[in-house]
């Protein structure tokens, strides 16, 4: 599935090619100069990753890092710092402000796209292409086809979504605000009893192969997706 990444880089010819680099590789690429567009466009949407160059003009990258970090809304988007500094001390410092990866500069688009990867398959496994099993629950994103012991269920879109993102994190407790905001996107207004009703439309699709109680209600917090 496409992620959005918002690349945070001022030299033109490097931002084109990662943007160009970022389509071939199926994503949506948001592009910032400094780090003011970038605090503008996450205001408008958050990405699904950022990547952040270091030596930006006026607030550093490190800095812009540090401030995302400490903002509850935005302090779980991944991070991957670019930077041509290539000294430890220097990736130290880049990690220590919660980057999630560092690439020194210059690199090649096939790194930077195999860091991507790596870094959303640990940090949103639910924007990528990677086929997802849980119980007898099989999720293939590439298809759009999901199947309960074999069989077919037939979901919605907003259904298919949900249940990636609770097969992608399996036994975690997600509130309905959470849900809404990982599901929908934060941008998006809606009153949190409408997760109760796709919770329900898509318990009603997976009853047929009595893999409904997968869809676990945590009483007074969320849902979780659970095998156990």
């Amino acid at each position: 599935m496409a992620a959005t990444i918002l690349v945070v880089e001022d030299e033109p010819a490097i931002q084109e090619l990662i943007s160009y680099n970022l389509e071939q590789a199926g994503h949506r690429p948001l592009l910032a100069e400094n780090a003011e567009q970038a605090f503008e466009l996450v205001q408008n949407a958050l990405p699904d990753l950022i990547l952040l160059d270091w030596m930006l003009p006026g607030i550093t990258g490190v800095e812009l890092a540090r401030r995302l970090r400490a903002d509850k809304r935005t302090r779980a988007i991944p991070i991957i710092m670019l930077t041509a500094r290539s000294e430890e001390q220097d990736k130290l410092t880049g990690l220590e402000t919660g980057a999630d990866d560092y690439v020194t500069k210059p690199f090649s688009p096939r790194e930077l796209n195999a860091r991507v990867k790596a870094v959303l398959r640990r940090r949103a496994p639910q924007v990528t292409d990677d086929l997802v099993q849980v119980g007898g629950l099989r999720l293939d994103p590439v298809s759009h086809r999901v199947t309960g012991d074999g069989e077919p269920v037939e979901l919605g879109p907003t259904e298919f979504r949900l249940l990636h993102f609770l097969m992608a994190h399996p036994e975690r407790v997600h509130s309905r605000a959470q849900l809404l905001d990982k599901v929908w996107g934060d941008h998006v207004f809606l009153e949190e009893r409408t997760v109760d009703v796709h919770i329900r439309r898509l318990r009603k699709a997976l009853e047929p192969s009595r893999l409904d109680s997968l869809i676990q209600t945590v009483r007074g917090t969320g849902y979780r997706l659970s095998a156990n």
